[in-house]
């Protein structure tokens, strides 16, 4: 039996909703409150702690592949706002010709490795005619890549020595193109003594990297620093304290002003066992903390990059683990 009381409702509340959809079909309704949301920013790296600017050289990631979109990756995945960038790197990016054969393995036959040496022989020679031709545009399009991203390029390591003048030439143009402070490569006569001109010429620097040569009698900065003003220092601290086993801050203070980048790692020292040794962050002897404190004490403009050269642990790769050395460096300056 129909409910007479019900129906009557039901019939009353579909005409006034039949009512209120005419009028919403007339009406434009703005259901939006305000302005549209501004899209969300990529928030930018920032590596500066304390004052002192933290970074890395692209070799801590010489595991992983090196193109220059995916270096950028790696910096930004480790919060990372300045590098030192390898020239390999910035050359492919740029178009540089690269040998397609594969290195051949310890199995391969004389012929095998002859045909090797032909090709690498005849890149070789692409690579020098394609720098004294190379445009620039490409390298400032790497640069503002960068930039755009957060990330600095404040030196380029072109290790360019044995060049000619001319492609020598090209690789201050093309450290300035990155917007590079100076080109940097290992010590030595050779490089202190060629390069300074043309650092000079740029208003950049030369800057000269080194090993375990402070552990031998005699050797000294002074002798590469005194051949041109434009020659400066990239301390490695960690190569350094395990050659000779002294505090790098002593070196530190003395040649301040004369210490473009410093390169930092943990390792043991030469009387430790094993001596000389690249360990894990906080497992070795090198006064890390020490070197950044005092760089913060006096604010000195010394870019600190790591470089991680430790084994890898099972697990991990090189992003994580240089990931962990900038937190490291990071609770150490804030």
């Amino acid at each position: 039996m129909e409910n007479k009381t019900n129906s009557h409702v039901t019939r009353r509340r579909f005409l006034s909703l039949t009512a209120a959809a005419a009028t919403l079909a007339v009406v434009p309704v703005n259901f939006s409150f305000g302005s549209e949301p501004k899209k969300e920013k990529t928030k930018k790296p920032n590596s500066k702690f304390g004052g002192v600017q933290i970074g890395a050289i692209t070799y801590s990631w010489r595991s992983m592949p090196d193109s220059a979109e995916e270096t950028l990756k790696y910096c930004l995945e480790c919060g990372i706002s300045s590098i030192e960038l390898m020239s390999n790197t910035a050359e492919q990016f740029a178009g540089m010709p690269q040998v397609a054969m594969p290195r051949p393995g310890r199995d391969a036959t004389d012929e095998q490795r002859a045909a090797f040496q032909a090709a690498m022989k005849e890149n070789a020679a692409a690579q020098r005619q394609w720098r004294l031709t190379a445009p620039m545009t490409r390298f400032e399009e790497l640069r503002k890549m960068y930039n755009n991203a957060g990330v600095k390029i404040h030196i380029a390591k072109f290790s360019p020595e044995n060049w000619s003048d001319e492609e020598i030439d090209y690789s201050f143009r093309a450290a300035k193109a990155l917007g590079a402070r100076g080109v940097s490569t290992e010590i030595g006569d050779v490089a202190a003594q060629k390069l300074g001109p043309f650092a000079q010429k740029y208003g950049m620097q030369v800057i000269l990297h080194q090993h375990m040569q402070p552990g031998q009698p005699g050797w000294t900065f002074d002798k590469f620093l005194d051949m041109s003003p434009a020659n400066m220092l990239n301390l490695d601290v960690g190569h350094y304290f395990g050659a000779t086993g002294l505090h790098p801050n002593g070196i530190i203070e003395r040649l301040h002003d004369r210490i473009s980048s410093i390169h930092i790692k943990d390792k043991t020292g030469p009387k430790a066992t094993p001596p000389n040794t690249n360990t894990e962050w906080g497992k070795g002897e090198t006064p890390i903390a020490d070197i950044l404190l005092l760089l913060k004490k006096n604010k000195w403009p010394i870019n600190v990059d790591i470089e991680l050269e430790y084994n890898i642990p099972q697990g991990s790769d090189a992003v994580a683990e240089v990931k962990k050395c900038v937190e490291y460096c990071r609770k150490i300056l804030v």
